[in-house]
């Protein structure tokens, strides 16, 4: 608990070093005139707790397959703090959510960038590393994020012509599934890209989450359908098949590990270094908001470690040697 107040006190004489005067003082809400720089650091951090938020619903999945129902709920909430606090508050500080249109517009953007650039290469990528069930997959989804850009057009087209068809395509929502565990089925570049395309499946699933209810408050109930089913792909279908493929689910105790190792690089490197550049940049609102997400996830990453080490304090005996090695290192 000396590490944890620690953290906190070096974080409050830093924030008290930037108090800003009247003239210049900021509402901790949206800041429309944010710095590029500081919309790039919230960019960044929003795919973070996207991903965290989708890996740590998985990592309780896991932890309730195995009977650690404790662990399962530390997972969930964590994942929901993440989900419904930080990211929200990244996505106002960023005035992430605009008007239909402009929603649209972004997501036929995004999709057809996906589609036309990032999968075909990535899938090229895949075939000269030898992974063949990468190289199909990521084909596979760039043809889901085509057909994606094309509903959204649809979309678009109808809202702004009332004359023009407006039975475009909603897709359908697709169920959960599960992951196992195991490990990387590719390695090298393609192990890499299989990790950024989870992260900007992530952060899509949330972002149409958003969308979804903006287009439900002004109406549109069919829009809301589209964006909200094609969330359930993003996250149930491509980040799940992608998760497969790059061993993203481990036993329980390693899972544990990898969320503290990634709460302990926010709290402690990521949010302190973006709090820094927002403030140099007049961003007080945003440098305030950092250091509020730092301070959560210095929390998380305490219950981690105290959630490790019961788990690690099980006796010798049930422990396989991979745990004992995960545990010595703990």
């Amino acid at each position: 608990m000396r590490a944890q107040s620690a953290l906190g006190a070096g974080l409050a004489v830093t924030m008290m070093l930037w108090a800003p005067t009247t003239a210049h003082a900021v509402s901790n809400s949206h800041e429309p005139g944010i710095s590029s720089t500081t919309r790039t650091d919230a960019m960044a951090a929003m795919h973070d707790e996207a991903y965290a938020y989708l890996t740590y619903r998985v990592y309780a999945a896991e932890a309730t397959r195995t009977k650690l129902g404790a662990v399962a709920r530390l997972f969930r909430e964590v994942a929901r703090q993440g989900r419904y606090e930080h990211f929200a508050d990244l996505a106002q500080l960023t005035g992430l959510v605009r008007g239909d249109v402009e929603n649209l517009a972004d997501a036929i953007t995004g999709e057809h960038y996906e589609a036309t650039v990032m999968y075909p290469s990535y899938a090229k990528q895949a075939r000269r590393d030898g992974c063949t069930a990468a190289a199909e997959l990521f084909t596979e989804i760039s043809g889901d994020e085509a057909r994606h850009a094309a509903w959204y057009t649809s979309a678009r087209d109808a809202l702004l012509d009332p004359n023009h068809d407006q039975s475009y395509p909603i897709g359908n929502r697709l169920p959960a599934r599960s992951i196992p565990a195991g490990p990387p089925r590719c390695a090298g570049q393609t192990l890499a890209n299989l990790k950024n395309a989870m992260h900007g499946e992530a952060l899509a699933s949330l972002k149409y989450e958003l969308y979804a209810q903006h287009a439900r408050s002004t109406g549109h109930p069919r829009l809301a359908q589209l964006f909200t089913n094609a969330s359930t792909q993003e996250h149930n279908e491509h980040f799940a098949e992608e998760a497969a493929l790059a061993g993203l689910v481990q036993s329980t105790r390693d899972n544990l590990r990898t969320a503290l190792a990634g709460e302990q690089g926010r709290a402690t490197t990521s949010y302190p270094t973006y709090r820094d550049r927002a403030a140099q940049h007049g961003d007080i609102g945003a440098a305030r908001l950092f250091d509020e997400l730092a301070h959560n996830d210095a929390k998380h990453s305490y219950r981690f470690t105290a959630a490790l080490a019961e788990q690690c304090s099980t006796s010798t005996s049930v422990i396989s040697d991979h745990d004992r090695n995960t545990c010595s290192g703990h």
